[in-house]
């Protein structure tokens, strides 16, 4: 249930992202209004990428997505994606390998 929820999370969060980058707010001179960009403030989606300071306010009510922070958000989930990844398949490897099969005397 929680990969399911996280999921979700992640693909509203992404729409946001995708949605500034539309309107091309991309920087503090060219931040806009959540109504110019089409997002809701109150969302989970909003949440997350205010929370992650991937979205920041410029101006009182004028927002703009900061492209640096996303791309390392992006960075950091590959890297704990991977390393979770070396870790199952080394956990895999020990559990199936030749030195834990039981042999019978």
């Amino acid at each position: 249930m929680g990969s399911v929820v996280m999921a979700a999370a992640m693909r509203k969060e992404r729409r946001t992202v995708e949605a500034f980058e539309r309107a091309g707010a991309t920087s503090p001179e060219r931040a806009l209004t959540p109504d110019e960009v089409g997002v809701e403030m109150h969302g989970f989606g909003w949440r997350r990428v205010i929370d992650q300071a991937i979205v920041r306010e410029a101006a009182p009510g004028r927002y703009y997505l900061d492209v640096p922070s996303w791309l390392a958000v992006r960075r950091m989930r590959m890297r704990r994606l991977l390393i979770a990844l070396v870790v199952v398949v080394a956990l895999a490897a020990w559990y199936y390998g030749p030195w834990h099969a039981v042999s019978a005397h």
